[in-house]
């Protein structure tokens, strides 16, 4: 009786083990592959082309990295585990990031190319032949965006498609206002320099209030990313004057819960004070 209760529990143990295993597999791979399609895209709207396997292999080094000083920090193997996994959405973080400085380099950019547009479009030069001088001496991303327009519009994509791409890649106010110009321009004609002037005061205005916003909420968001800093570092400056003491926090369920709610109320606390000094111009 006893051998087969034993018999029994080993292979229910067995069984556990491989579907574990066999969850585990599959979440790793579905993961991978979301992983390889998201930086790979989002790497190709920044105009870059890294390998997705080193790409992973680093972020793998890099999830490792965290866990372990995490914990050789505080000693407890669910933080080091809980730091990798937050380390997983770094990659993401990183490249929604870089998008978003991009579209603002993008934008701020605008007003400049559409004044020189303009006033090409004035000396006589047709649209495409005034792109073609302006958009080579444009900085980056300008260039690249516009260049991109131009390739495809010589390999016979219609200049309408090319420029919802351009948008796709650009989801900006500015950029959404000049593929409107251009398009109704294209339509209906009339006189497209004169828009394009008036489009370039309209962002270089709007581009302004949004620089005097920024300055003026500033402060807020330093606040915010200080008082969030400050739980983190007081915990690990006391756990370096007294590891015993704070051992407690680390390895008892209290300290668990506590550990938990403070995260909790920090994130809370941060998305409120963003939503706050977020200011739609």
């Amino acid at each position: 009786m006893i051998v087969l209760f034993v018999l029994a529990s080993a292979i229910a143990v067995a069984a556990s083990g491989w579907l574990l295993l066999h969850c585990l597999a599959r979440a790793y791979l579905r993961y991978r592959q979301r992983f390889d399609t998201y930086i790979a895209g989002g790497m190709e709207d920044l105009f870059l082309f890294p390998d997705p396997g080193r790409l992973w292999i680093a972020n793998l080094v890099l999830c490792t990295a965290a866990g372990l000083v995490a914990y050789m920090l505080t000693g407890a193997i669910w933080i080091a585990a809980a730091m990798a996994l937050v380390m997983l959405a770094v990659p993401r973080y990183g490249l929604r990031s870089a998008r978003r400085r991009r579209w603002s380099r993008f934008e701020m950019q605008l007003p400049d190319l559409l004044m020189a547009l303009a006033a090409a479009l004035r000396a006589g030069a047709g649209l495409q032949a005034a792109l073609s001088s302006l958009v080579p001496q444009s900085p980056q991303p300008l260039r690249q965006e516009f260049g991109l327009l131009l390739r495809q519009q010589r390999l016979g994509v219609p200049l309408d498609q090319g420029l919802d791409s351009l948008l796709l890649r650009m989801p900006v106010e500015g950029a959404r206002l000049v593929v409107s110009a251009l398009k109704i321009a294209t339509r209906s004609g009339g006189s497209l320099a004169a828009t394009l002037d008036g489009m370039a005061a309209t962002l270089r205005a709007r581009l302004h209030m949004q620089a005097r916003v920024q300055a003026l909420t500033s402060q807020g968001r330093l606040q915010a990313w200080l008082m969030a800093a400050m739980p983190p570092v007081l915990a690990m400056v006391l756990h370096y004057l007294d590891p015993d003491a704070m051992q407690r926090l680390w390895a008892t369920p209290i300290g668990w819960a506590a550990l938990a709610v403070i995260v909790v109320l920090e994130t809370v606390g941060i998305l409120l004070v963003r939503r706050i000094v977020t200011i739609q111009i």
